[in-house]
């Protein structure tokens, strides 16, 4: 059984859900999305998402009104495979319809696009060969990426950031999605072991100097598995 932690944006609450791989997903309606799919080529065994994206997945499905298949969505950030603050690493990006034909991704990404519901629809010119959405939320620190978060902060931003932690080996002791006070000693930990201010608060540089260390660095001794 996989751990799947789900954001509740709406209530700012943290869900659990245990499902076998070829369950639905939590908040997915008409078996459009399993475990399996939604894990790609992950190896965890938690995975996490909000609410949010996983409704904007049934809208556009339900507007598609045909199978999308994708091939990438979850990926912890020691996992790699991304680029730098990529929202995979967070569980709401989606790179889909890499075995459609050109035809079928142009509507894909029309559909998208035209309903609203995704935070961001890549340009097609940079994503030829499949369609890139997905459901970020909240002002990001530098121009593109993660917001800030601090003391208090719960949610998929904090998962990212206490996995980071873990994997480079500044223990959060826990991974929970909740920025409490263990996981302020492991930020400032980091913080002063690379010459950044310490003041407990993840911004811009702060998740700058993190993903550059972490992302793709495989698993270590020091991650934690909820």
């Amino acid at each position: 059984m996989t751990k799947i932690i789900v954001d509740n944006v709406y209530e700012n609450t943290l869900e659990t859900y245990y499902r076998s791989e070829d369950d639905t997903m939590p908040y997915v309606y008409g078996n459009t999305m399993r475990v399996k799919e939604f894990r790609g080529s992950s190896r965890s065994s938690v995975l996490w998402t909000t609410n949010a994206a996983m409704e904007a997945w049934n809208a556009t499905r339900r507007t598609y009104g045909s199978p999308i298949p994708f091939r990438y969505a979850f990926k912890r950030i020691w996992e790699g495979g991304h680029g730098r603050q990529s929202q995979h690493y967070a569980g709401v990006s989606f790179d889909v319809g890499q075995s459609l034909s050109q035809s079928q991704r142009n509507r894909i990404w029309n559909v998208a696009y035209d309903l609203g519901v995704w935070s961001y629809v890549e340009p097609q010119y940079m994503t030829p060969t499949w369609v890139h959405f997905d459901k970020r939320y909240g002002p990001p620190a530098c121009s593109a990426g993660y917001p800030v978060v601090r003391s208090g902060s719960k949610g998929i931003y904090v998962l990212v950031l206490q996995d980071a932690l873990n994997a480079l080996g500044f223990s959060t002791r826990t991974l929970d999605g909740i920025f409490g006070a263990n996981t302020r000693s492991a930020l400032t930990s980091f913080q002063r072991n690379n010459g950044l201010v310490a003041d407990g608060v993840c911004g811009c540089q702060t998740w700058t100097r993190l993903v550059n260390e972490a992302v793709g660095i495989g698993r270590t001794s020091s991650v934690i598995d909820p």
